[in-house]
């Protein structure tokens, strides 16, 4: 099973670096980083640097597509530029179509999402919402064979739930053991509902405009 994880400039490291340990991890799976052109790929805070041995043209019909999110993908969505082309095309192959937090606004970008249930960071409902989809506040979704996680760390217990759901439970558990993720968070403030309205309005602030 071939599983391609598409970056681009300004991604969010744990986006795609999440996913990554969990589907490496599964006997048989080939994980492809792939991006526009091969070269170097930064992140949003310019300190990771990733080099991409692919361009999307070598991967035109993985079994599972995987995109995550990151200020630029908000730009990438509204320029309707060759990730979304990529992300239209393979989705015609693709077992599986998921996107991990603003990820989802280059599905929606793509004409995915119109008329499904999809998720993504909580900053961005509005956004989603623009591309026809109905944003709602649970971790993963899933729509047909299009799945969707929330925010940054979503992408663990997305690609934790799509093991599940090709190779089954036993798989996946001894995936999560052999990470050994067992969260145990020291403040109980991952979300909306569970921060404080300051909190929530210091984050809000931060992205606005990210």
């Amino acid at each position: 099973m071939q599983i391609a994880i598409a970056l681009y400039p300004g991604f969010t490291a744990l986006d795609f670096v999440g996913p990554y340990q969990v589907l490496s991890n599964v006997p048989g799976c080939e994980v492809v980083l792939c991006a526009e052109a091969p070269g170097t790929v930064t992140d949003d805070n310019g300190l990771l640097h990733v080099a991409v041995e692919h361009g999307l043209d070598a991967v035109p019909a993985p079994d599972v597509l995987l995109v995550g999110g990151g200020p630029t993908s908000r730009v990438l969505a509204a320029a309707e530029g060759p990730i979304v082309e990529w992300i239209a095309k393979a989705h015609e192959h693709t077992t599986w179509t998921t996107s991990v937090c603003t990820g989802a606004l280059l599905l929606g970008a793509a004409g995915l999402l119109d008329g499904k249930r999809a998720t993504t960071h909580w900053s961005a409902y509005d956004e989603l919402a623009s591309f026809g989809a109905t944003p709602t506040e649970e971790r993963i979704v899933f729509a047909d064979r299009i799945v969707t996680g929330a925010g940054v760390s979503a992408g663990i217990d997305l690609a934790l739930t799509l093991v599940g759901r090709q190779f089954g439970p036993m798989v996946a558990e001894a995936v999560q053991l052999g990470i050994e993720y067992d969260p145990q968070p020291p403040f109980d403030a991952g979300s909306p509902a569970k921060a404080g309205p300051e909190i929530v309005e210091l984050v809000r602030a931060v992205t606005a405009g990210t």
